[in-house]
């Protein structure tokens, strides 16, 4: 069935094979060489040796680590842009980011991990139009046109009749 050769090549892909590890979910793979994991809020100073374990630095500066990692940089920590409609709600530490809200007349549009990425400014209501309901942190404005016997200045929340 099989020739002698592709036996011999099978049986050696089954050794090579286990032989083969992964690292347990404490270490990070470098090289073949599975090293223990960084704390979080710290980052890989120098991967383990056969002598040595990894050492480790925390993060410093605008930077951080969220969970135990292998890293050899720590993650720069996100920005809260005002331009984006942003605000800072928490600052980031070692070992979390940056959580960004959205500023006064602003709702989010990008949600992110108990925050906001990006917002955009509430929509304002025309002439002629009441607001049906007011914008919220993750809810735009929601204008409806007045009947033909009506008026609003766009800032109110009903429309008034043209005898008031």
């Amino acid at each position: 069935l099989f020739s002698f050769s592709e036996t011999v090549i099978a049986i050696l892909l089954l050794l090579i094979c286990n032989l083969c590890y992964s690292c347990n979910q404490a270490e990070y793979d470098i090289g073949g060489e599975c090293c223990p994991v960084c704390p979080q809020g710290d980052r890989v100073y120098k991967h383990c040796t056969g002598q040595s374990s990894t050492s480790c630095v925390p993060c410093v500066g605008l930077t951080y680590t969220d969970e135990p990692n292998g890293l050899t940089k720590c993650k720069p920590c996100t920005v809260c842009d005002q331009g984006l409609g942003l605000k800072t709600v928490r600052t980031c530490t070692s070992s979390s980011d940056t959580v960004c809200g959205v500023l006064e007349g602003h709702y989010c549009i990008n949600p992110y991990k108990g925050g906001c990425r990006a917002a955009n400014k509430h929509t304002a209501c025309k002439p002629g139009q009441f607001i049906k309901q007011p914008g919220a942190e993750y809810i735009d404005t929601d204008c409806e046109d007045c009947s033909d016997n009506s008026y609003s200045n766009g800032s109110f929340t009903s429309c008034k009749s043209h005898t008031e």
